[in-house]
């Protein structure tokens, strides 16, 4: 019996080797640790205070980092935080979980300017501020090697109070795109001022309301060495570069102040346009701000009442149509297309949008303040939308400036996770699907 019992061992442990080495063979994208289930990993017990389908949980991450913009998230789950303003002096924080619960408990900040944009490619880490996108140097851990140190690739980027986010993200093929708003919510005379025309041939359009492409390892590049890759683009803070179709994906902020022309807009018109849209772009490009707008009830592209627009005037022959349409004034500041393998099918490859809030809706209700998920299919919108994680607002009836959190950035973990970020509260949320 002994000896049967010996031999059993002996049996168990050749299995065990041969499993370990049937994954060490994999190669050095399927680590051995990666693959075992994340058991610790489990949601809080209210989901972080979001609202979720069926079968998803949440937890924060982190809280209280100050205004998170967008995010990134390394091989290893580590996450990089791009701050608005700085905190404690720092603009990026770097964020570490130790003992694999899923809550950072090792936080450290470098960069000392604030901004919105944060990316990780080939080995870089790439940040921006109002005027200017840096990259830093990562080690084979992802880590930045030489935080006080980074490279500016790009400067003096045009930030005139009004827009100044440049949101970035990069293609497959060495670039990098950069928004760069319009200083201006509808190229007035005088701006946002009830009343005064828009100007004809908008000045803004030169080097502004649109997405510059620019060469994502050169150092030192300006306007003169930039590419106008689209147009007509009144501010864009959610962009992704879609591997899928090999084109790039933005969300455009619509227009304000249709409220000022009672004479063609009712209260409740006034409000539900423009639609927020999002758009493919290819170089050339053009979305047709700021003479147009896109309306989702007539479902036509509609001439502006600064420009001779009465609510049913139609324009924009040239400028391109939006892929899809959202209801008004959501302010879409993250996109992000999904290729993990965590979520179920229906996920795979389709869009998810966090959508920042309204803050000028009234006096209808104010809406936003959630994150919606879109499906795609060969490239293209395939259904509704739908909202997929809510209650970041943390009360029904929003008014502005009440808000606990609002969802800004979005980034895909290794194992599959959705991390959002939060710009109002602090908080880092990360949503995982445990099929319960």
């Amino acid at each position: 019996m002994k000896k049967d019992g010996l031999g059993l061992i002996y049996l168990t442990a050749i299995v065990c080797c041969l499993n370990i080495t049937s994954v060490a063979a994999q190669g050095p994208h399927h680590d051995f640790r990666a693959l075992q289930p994340t058991n610790r990993i489990s949601p809080d017990r209210d989901n972080a205070g979001l609202k979720l389908p069926a079968g998803f949980g949440a937890l924060k991450v982190a809280d209280g980092l100050g205004d998170a913009r967008h995010i990134a998230v390394t091989q290893q789950g580590d996450i990089y935080v791009k701050l608005a303003s700085l905190k404690n002096g720092k603009g990026i924080y770097f964020l570490h979980d130790s003992n694999g619960d899923g809550k950072a408990d090792i936080k450290t900040g470098f960069g000392n300017y604030g901004g919105t944009g944060m990316a990780i490619k080939n080995g870089y880490l790439y940040a921006s501020s109002n005027t200017d996108v840096f990259r830093y140097k990562l080690d084979a851990t992802e880590k930045v090697t030489t935080p006080d140190k980074p490279e500016k690739i790009i400067s003096g980027l045009l930030a005139r109070h009004e827009h100044e986010a440049k949101a970035i993200t990069l293609d497959n093929g060495g670039n990098i795109y950069v928004n760069i708003g319009a200083y201006s919510n509808i190229c007035q005379e005088r701006d946002r001022a009830k009343g005064s025309p828009g100007i004809k041939s908008c000045p803004i359009l030169d080097s502004a309301a649109g997405i510059w492409q620019f060469k994502a390892d050169k150092l030192n590049q300006t306007y003169g060495d930039e590419t106008r890759y689209a147009t007509g683009l009144r501010n864009v803070v959610g962009l992704d570069w879609n591997a899928a179709t090999n084109s790039l994906f933005v969300m455009q902020h619509g227009r304000d102040q249709l409220q000022d022309y009672t004479e063609f807009y009712n209260p409740k018109e006034a409000v539900e346009l423009p639609a927020e849209c999002m758009y493919e772009l290819h170089k050339g490009s053009d979305c047709g701000w700021p003479y147009i707008y896109y309306d989702p009830i007539q479902h036509k592209k509609i001439l502006c009442p600064e420009y001779g627009g009465d609510g049913k005037k139609t324009a924009g022959e040239n400028a391109q149509d939006p892929l899809f349409a959202f209801p008004a004034h959501l302010a879409p500041d993250g996109l992000l297309f999904y290729t993990g393998n965590m979520f179920p099918e229906k996920y795979k490859n389709g869009a998810f949008i966090a959508f920042h809030g309204s803050w000028n809706r009234s006096p209808e209700p104010q809406k936003g303040y959630f994150v919606v998920f879109l499906p795609f299919k060969d490239g293209k919108p395939s259904g509704a939308w739908e909202i997929f994680a809510d209650n970041f607002a943390g009360e029904e009836n929003v008014q502005p400036g009440t808000a606990m959190h609002r969802p800004c950035g979005l980034a895909q973990g290794p194992d599959g996770s959705l991390y959002v970020s939060d710009d109002h509260g602090g908080t880092i949320y990360r949503i995982i699907y445990t099929g319960k």
